[in-house]
């Protein structure tokens, strides 16, 4: 593990660099990104594998030991989300090289590898400062990709994106700064220790403050409003990891210091209204809109409802409930995001009164869109229902029926918003055709290497729903984990 750890950040950033270099030759930029991203996910099997195997591995950097030195932690919650990172990441990699335009500018596959080593050490730090570096690595990546062509659109709401996270980068600073003045350390489990000591009032104040932080990152109720109007203006490969991805490493930071630095011993109230209230908003959200991209902006509001849900429980059941939900989210969001660019490319626009009849000119789209929208909104046997499933029976153990109530709602309000987009780009007809699909082909043709990249991500979803019973058994022991960090803090100071 000692070389390990450190390579799965290392690597793309080696790649990065030589990308650089080779930025005269899009070719080399495209085989040096693939490599790249292909040798980090095999290192971050191997981790998953060896961490399942011995538990927990933590290695210091810098010949200073824990809590100076620089840690990074691997456990069975870091590993599974840095898996499933990676393997998103290298298919929207491939399904932007397929997708004429995307990666035509030369900085891209170095941002890119550059966004895959912040999200990598995003899991994988053990201390609160190089979690702000990391995000830091990831957010300068994603201002970047996100008005990567300059187009008006793009830099104004771009503009929103970069303040907001700003402001929240300027909180996360302030917040390392107070608990290292009153702790005297930044190591997430040297704060395990040290947290408690601290008075009750501040206790709460430092973790409502990491809650703001990370809820901004996550688009949590109610710091959402700048996630809708950011994400459908980039381009869609670039939308599709931001979706599936970055607000998922704000719920997993969310996660992580909640139960790590402030635990609760019961359901957490405040944790509970937030998550019953940005499930319910989300989705009334993604039904007010009449375009496919921005619909599916709101469910990753949404969707985070969820996950926060199995947080606020605060149960081995419940937190292995989110572990789940996150493992599936995660391509899930990204192949829906990826099929909207396939209906772009093929019909012009991704607006419901422009766009219909798309199930005859292009049924594999079509087909794909469906198994991918059926399992966000958790119809049975699909991903989605399985990882709702383990959240409802959590919430129905801890006694919490009004917020699986509230679910249960979200979850129905979901399947509508999905059905208006089926029937609005794949069933109906359009009302105002774009020249594609008032004049195009009768078959509305893909290039094979977005359609393969769509394919491959949702026969990943379609594998967590057939191996769901397994999966869940590793999200229950990553759980146990999470409720009693002891392992954790033990694995990271070296006793």
């Amino acid at each position: 593990m000692r070389f390990l750890l450190p390579a799965t950040v290392a690597i793309p950033l080696v790649f990065a660099a030589l990308a650089v270099v080779a930025a005269r030759s899009r070719t080399a930029q495209r085989v040096l990104s693939l490599v790249g991203v292909t040798a980090s996910l095999v290192v971050a099997i191997v981790v998953l594998v060896l961490v399942e195997r011995d538990g927990i591995a933590s290695v210091t950097l810098g010949g200073w030991p824990a809590p100076v030195g620089i840690s990074l932690v691997a456990d069975l919650f870091a590993s599974m989300m840095l898996v499933v990172g990676l393997v998103t990441i290298l298919a929207v990699l491939v399904y932007s090289i397929g997708q004429r335009g995307t990666d035509d500018l030369s900085a891209f596959h170095p941002v890119y590898l550059t966004l895959t080593a912040g999200i990598a050490l995003s899991f994988l730090t053990g201390d609160l400062f190089n979690l702000f570096v990391a995000f830091e690595i990831t957010l300068t990546s994603s201002y970047v990709l996100i008005t990567l062509g300059g187009r008006r659109a793009q830099v104004r709401h771009g503009m929103t994106y970069v303040v907001v996270n700003l402001l929240a980068s300027m909180l996360f600073l302030t917040g390392v700064g107070l608990i290292y003045a009153a702790t005297g350390t930044v190591n997430m489990a040297d704060l395990a220790e040290k947290v408690p000591e601290l008075p009750g009032g501040l206790q709460t104040a430092l973790g409502l403050l990491f809650l703001v932080v990370f809820g901004i990152k996550a688009a949590i109720f109610p710091l959402f409003n700048w996630l809708p109007d950011s994400y459908p203006t980039a381009r869609v490969a670039v939308t599709a990891v931001f979706a599936g991805l970055l607000t998922k490493v704000g719920v997993y930071a969310v996660i992580r210091t909640q139960t790590l630095m402030f635990p609760e011993r019961e359901p957490s109230t405040l944790l509970l209204v937030v998550a019953g209230l940005t499930m319910i908003v989300g989705v009334l959200g993604a039904i007010a809109q009449n375009d496919m991209k921005r619909i599916l902006s709101f469910h990753i509001v949404s969707q985070i409802g969820y996950m926060v849900l199995g947080l606020g429980l605060f149960t081995v059941a419940g937190l292995a409930g989110a572990v789940l939900f996150l493992v599936h989210q995660i391509p899930v969001k990204t192949s829906l995001f990826l099929a909207s660019g396939l209906v772009e490319q093929g019909a012009g626009s991704t607006a419901l009164d422009r766009v219909g009849g798309l199930l005859r000119r292009s049924p594999l789209v079509a087909g794909l869109f469906a198994l991918a929208a059926l399992s966000l909104a958790g119809i049975p046997p699909f991903s989605g229902f399985v990882g709702k499933l383990a959240l409802i029976d959590a919430g129905f153990d801890a006694g919490q029926y009004t917020i699986v109530a509230v679910s249960l709602v979200g979850s129905l309000l979901t399947l509508f918003s999905m059905a208006k987009i089926w029937n609005g780009v794949f069933w109906g007809q359009a009302e105002h055709p774009t020249e594609l699909v008032a004049h195009g082909p009768a078959r509305l043709r893909s290039p094979w290497v977005m359609n393969g990249a769509t394919i491959a991500l949702v026969g990943v979803t379609l594998a967590i729903a057939v191996f769901a019973g397994p999966i869940y058994h590793l999200c229950e022991r990553a759980a146990e984990t999470l409720i009693d960090p002891s392992g954790y803090i033990s694995a990271v100071m070296g006793r």
